[in-house]
């Protein structure tokens, strides 16, 4: 078995997260679902992140409606929605993650599951955060 990258937790927990948004299923039964259709990861770094971002979905749903200049959190597509909430969870509640290598992250997934307009509208916002959150925090790195 590979060594799974933290690319791939993250896009499994991507397709976690915005099944959620799809189903009103509990998380356990879409990561029983997962699992049995083997056609993603479900591991404990996976179930982590997927929990985390779930855990703080209202506060990271005030961060992207207060940095989105053009759409109202609602206008939001889900997909984009789900991809911000990650990039954002890890921003604020994982050490290991500088706030660079989750917004390159963020723009990855939305390059392959988004349009270029979305990929723009992702990388923006969480630029505007970063800005912020470096000048509210100058001794983390980016």
């Amino acid at each position: 078995m590979h060594q799974v990258t933290r690319r791939e937790i993250r896009d499994s927990a991507f397709k976690l997260l915005f099944e959620k948004l799809l189903r009103e299923d509990p998380i356990e039964i879409l990561y029983e679902i997962a699992e049995e259709i083997e056609d993603f990861i479900v591991n404990d770094d996976v179930k982590a992140l997927v929990n985390g971002t779930l855990a703080h979905a209202d506060e990271l749903d005030a961060i992207i409606g207060k940095y989105s200049k053009s759409r109202e959190i609602n206008r939001i597509p889900a997909i984009n929605r789900t991809i911000l909430r990650i990039a954002l969870y890890e921003i604020l509640y994982d050490d290991g993650t500088p706030i660079n290598a989750a917004i390159n992250e963020a723009v990855v997934l939305a390059k392959e599951y988004t349009y270029q307009v979305d990929v723009s509208f992702i990388n923006g916002l969480l630029g505007a955060y970063a800005k912020e959150y470096a000048a509210e925090h100058p001794t983390e790195a980016l």
